[in-house]
């Protein structure tokens, strides 16, 4: 990421010497009067290091570096000061300053030694960045699959990670893109750096543009104080864009700038800043029908797809499931407490695997934390999973909807006949349900015409068996 040092320096001499020192270290330099003027103007700007002389700190310098470490970013401070008073040295290391160099030091020992400074600062920031313990990152050669879909898929994505190109990710809501984006970043080049993700379809468009870019203050209204955006903190590294065929028309074109140009520019500056990111994207939904209702721009599209990966929906590898399962019940029987559970019976096991999964893996580990969570026993069993995964039809769930098939398993034998048929007719309804939103993408007034009821109707079935149109969108 880039490193922002204010600079407070009185003495123009040494001053010129700190930035001959600084330069080329992927950093951007502010500066500012030594004295009441510079400490004024604290908690307005960005920045990750303040290097100021001895004589730019406020009396008492115990009370103003506190102050400075409270401030929203906790900038770390590092003083010149001079190397004869060690007593005030430990006084200043003492009350918080990261470190005292002394000024009368050479430029070149003055560049070595704050490269290592600035170094150990971006290496802490990067580690703040991170969303996951290094520990649990997604690795590509951790998913053991079964499904020849996804192991060519993984097989591809290795080829990937060692590039530094572009990517697009493809595939249906909860299929596990970002994942895949994580572990192609935590398998290349850049994996020391940091991997940023943003979603632009959960942001109103201003707040968009400036959580991509940055602004400074005043830019806008609320804009109180000035901010860096996703491209600074990403820089070294990788920007994930999720939802990417959301973004507003005129950021795609801002886009398309910066990676032409491979410059950003903060709302409300004049400034360019020089980025280096790579740069990977993410959409559910049809490009191609977005391109040509000249929603998304096409020469947008070539510059992200440089390469394209595709992750096949759960429903298409259903071999793949057991390993899942068997995966999200460790991670869950020790975030809740239930060390007991060793796995699932078999005939929850099958149920697993006969169902569509239209909200894909993070479907699957919903119901495996609520199945872990209702468990009492051994093993997870039909009765800890949702009706409409137990109940799940042995074809496919379009296929059985749309034929009226009924189940094939003797799950329903050995109940009362009102009770057996009560949950039949549940069972219909939801996979009719899911196959007719499947086909129309979760548009539920489509939904509701093709099955001759009315949009509240549906709403209220919807409810019933726990589908929303969201885990549909991108699944026709």
């Amino acid at each position: 990421m880039l490193i922002r040092i204010l600079l407070a320096v009185e003495d123009e001499s040494l001053a010129g010497r700190i930035r001959s020192a600084l330069e080329g270290s992927e950093i951007l330099v502010s500066e500012t009067a030594a004295g009441d003027r510079f400490w004024a103007g604290l908690g307005q700007e960005t920045f990750d290091l303040i290097l100021a002389t001895r004589a730019a700190l406020p009396e008492p310098f115990e009370i103003s570096l506190s102050e400075v470490r409270n401030l929203p970013d906790r900038p770390d401070v590092i003083v010149l000061s001079d190397e004869r008073d060690l007593a005030e040295r430990a006084r200043l290391l003492t009350a918080g300053a990261l470190a005292v160099i002394p000024r009368s030091l050479s430029t070149a020992r003055l560049a070595t030694t704050l490269e290592a400074l600035i170094r150990r600062k971006r290496l802490t920031s990067i580690d703040q960045l991170k969303a996951e313990p290094e520990a649990d990152e997604p690795r590509l050669g951790a998913f053991a699959t079964a499904s020849q879909p996804m192991g060519e898929l993984l097989a591809l994505a290795e080829k990937v990670a060692a590039a530094d190109t572009s990517l697009l990710i493809l595939g249906e809501t909860g299929v596990g893109k970002e994942w895949l984006g994580r572990a192609i970043h935590a398998d290349g080049p850049r994996q020391s750096q940091p991997f940023v993700a943003v979603n632009p379809a959960a942001l109103p468009e201003q707040l968009l543009e400036s959580e991509l870019f940055g602004h400074e203050k005043g830019s806008f209204t609320g804009a109180t104080k000035a901010r860096r955006g996703a491209f600074e903190l990403a820089h070294g590294g990788t920007l994930f864009l999720d939802e990417i065929a959301d973004m507003p028309a005129h950021l795609q074109i801002k886009l398309l700038r910066v990676l032409q140009e491979r410059k950003i520019q903060r709302l409300g500056s004049e400034t360019q800043i020089e980025i280096d990111v790579r740069l990977m994207a993410a959409t559910n939904q049809d490009l191609d029908s977005a391109m040509a209702e000249k929603r998304f721009r096409s020469d947008l599209y070539y510059r992200l797809s440089v390469m394209t990966l595709t992750v096949p929906p759960l429903r298409q590898r259903p071999e793949d499931i057991p390993a899942l399962v068997e995966t999200y019940i460790d991670q869950f029987r020790t975030q809740l407490g239930k060390p007991q559970i060793a796995g699932t019976s078999v005939e929850a096991m099958r149920a697993l695997q006969r169902y569509a999964w239209p909200g894909n893996v993070r479907e699957l580990i919903n119901v495996v934390e609520r199945a872990t969570l209702l468990c009492e026993g051994e093993l997870i069993t039909l009765e800890e999973l949702p009706d409409g995964v137990s109940g799940a039809s042995s074809s496919t769930a379009g296929a059985a909807a749309a034929a009226g098939g009924h189940r094939q398993s003797a799950d329903w034998y050995g109940k009362p006949l009102s009770e057996a048929r009560e949950g039949l007719v549940a069972d219909f309804e939801r996979r009719y349900l899911e196959c007719l939103l499947q086909e129309t993408n979760g548009n539920v007034g489509l939904t509701a015409e093709r099955a001759g009821i009315d949009p509240r109707t549906l709403y209220n079935k919807m409810r019933l068996y726990g589908l929303t149109k969201e885990a549909f969108r991108g699944a026709g």
